[in-house]
Order: C-alpha cells, then sequence, then structure tokens
C-alpha cells in the first residue's frame, strides 16, 4: 500500500529557517528517522519510506508554497495513490505554537498552499496534518510572521513536537486517520 505525505514549504536559502516551511522541517525529521535522503524530481524533492509494509513517498514540493497543487497532483498521479491516501503536512496560524491537528477534510482557512492544492485536485476531502505556528503578529502582519524566523525559544517548544509529527504521519499510513486522530489529536 502507497501513500502520498506531501509537506509543504517553500524552496531556497532565504525560507529555510521561516514557520512557513515546517512542513519541510518534518519531512527531513521523518527522513533522519528512516536514514533516508531526498532527490530533485518533477517538481518535489522526495524520498520513498517503508513502514510496516507501507510505501510512504514524502515530497517537498519545489514550485512554492501557494502552487503545491501542481506538485502534489503530478505526484498523486506518478506514483497512482489515491487522494484517500494523501497526507498534507501543513503550519497553521489557527492552532497555538506546537500544537498538532490531523484532520480528514477541510478548507483552506486562508492558507494560499492549501487553497492551490483544493483549486487543482477539485477537492478538499484529502487528510491534513496541521501544525501550530501561533498566531503572535499585528494585526495585518500576517505574511511577515509566516515568513518570519524562528525565536530561539519558538524552537525550544517545536523541535519536540516534529517527533510527533513524525509518530503520526507513521500511525496514519499504519492504523488509519480516525485511530490517529483519537489517539494524538488534542494531546
Amino acid at each position: 500500500m502507497k501513500f502520498l505525505i506531501a509537506c509543504l514549504g517553500n524552496i531556497g536559502k532565504e525560507y529555510e529557517d521561516t514557520r512557513h516551511n515546517i512542513g519541510f522541517w518534518v519531512a527531513d525529521r521523518l527522513a533522519d528517522q528512516h536514514k533516508t535522503s531526498f532527490t530533485t524530481g518533477r517538481l518535489a524533492q522526495s524520498t520513498l519510506i517503508k513502514h510496516r509494509g507501507r510505501s510512504l513517498v514524502v515530497i517537498k514540493p519545489t514550485t512554492f508554497m501557494n502552487l503545491s497543487g501542481k506538485a502534489i497532483q503530478f505526484w498523486l498521479q506518478h506514483e497512482q495513490i489515491p487522494i484517500d491516501r494523501l497526507l498534507v503536512v501543513v503550519d497553521d496560524i489557527a492552532l497555538p505554537l506546537g500544537t498538532l491537528r490531523m484532520k480528514k477534510k477541510g478548507g483552506d482557512a486562508g492558507h494560499n498552499g492549501l487553497n492551490h492544492i483544493i483549486q487543482t485536485l477539485g477537492t478538499s476531502e484529502f487528510a491534513r496534518l496541521r501544525f501550530g505556528i501561533g498566531d503572535d503578529f499585528p494585526k495585518g502582519r500576517q505574511v511577515d510572521y509566516v515568513l518570519g524566523h524562528w525565536k530561539p525559544s519558538e524552537i525550544d517548544i517545536v523541535e519536540p513536537r516534529l517527533d510527533v509529527a513524525a509518530e503520526m504521519i507513521l500511525s496514519f499510513t499504519a492504523i488509519g486517520i480516525e485511530r490517529t486522530m483519537t489517539a494524538y489529536n488534542g494531546k
């Protein structure tokens, strides 16, 4: 059984340590835990992880956040993965810093990457793992905040949550979304 784990972020040195790139951080942590690395392919960097008889195609789109749907659509088709085995890992300003929530479906909540995915795939019926980055910004400064660099005190909170996010991804592929949500959401 094959899954597509699409971890969102922006490519380029200037975005590496920004809040908007937490999806890339989760992808890197998962790859590190499985002693694998990413190779650059069409519209994304990818790696393959084997877990409990499942194959996880983990991608970091190289299309920039706001065009993530292009990469996800390509990789779903290329790998012949049904949409019910897609998990999108995304930053979320509506969640407190370090909070992790898995959802079966939903809207874009103002997130341009999710919006593009929904528009490109023609559905919002796909799972997502939302990683809370907090909302500590003045009104009208959202873009500066999400594209801003982490404070050391924030990294102290985020760092251990990367391991939990990786666990949640593996759980999603092994026992399904319902049981994963029950086990992790709200913890």
